[in-house]
């Protein structure tokens, strides 16, 4: 269902050094790049754009999240320990939420530099 998501930031170039490399553990690339946006998309065909608001500073929503499929819990894992190593900030380590069954839910929650609260997670072993 979702096809687009948006972060706003107050610094693109030091939002766009963190997000290349963690779009980079995802399996995204980099698919435009203007002087107030920059957007990457996965393999699945979603895009996630950050870039400068449209009016006034960069604000962290209350209660907003992005969350990026991840093709194994390893780079769930890898995607949070980076993301961290970047000056992001752990929301929630990786681990199970739920039962572990063969479609169990593993999930890992970080901030980005700006504040913005990102879900990384797997369905699956």
């Amino acid at each position: 269902m979702l096809s687009v998501a948006r972060y706003g930031t107050r610094d693109l170039a030091r939002a766009t050094e963190f997000y290349d490399v963690i779009a980079a553990l995802l399996g995204a690339r980099r698919v435009m790049e203007r002087d107030e946006l920059v957007a990457y998309k996965g393999a699945d065909g979603g895009m996630f754009l950050i870039g400068l608001p449209f009016a006034g500073e960069a604000s962290v929503g209350n209660g907003s999240q992005v969350g990026f499929s991840a093709p194994s819990r390893d780079i769930v894992d890898a995607v949070h320990a980076e993301a961290i190593a970047l000056g992001g900030t752990c929301e929630g380590p990786p681990g199970v939420r739920g039962p572990d069954g063969p479609n169990g839910f593993y999930a890992a929650y970080f901030r980005d530099r700006d504040g913005n609260k990102i879900m990384v997670m797997r369905v699956g072993p």
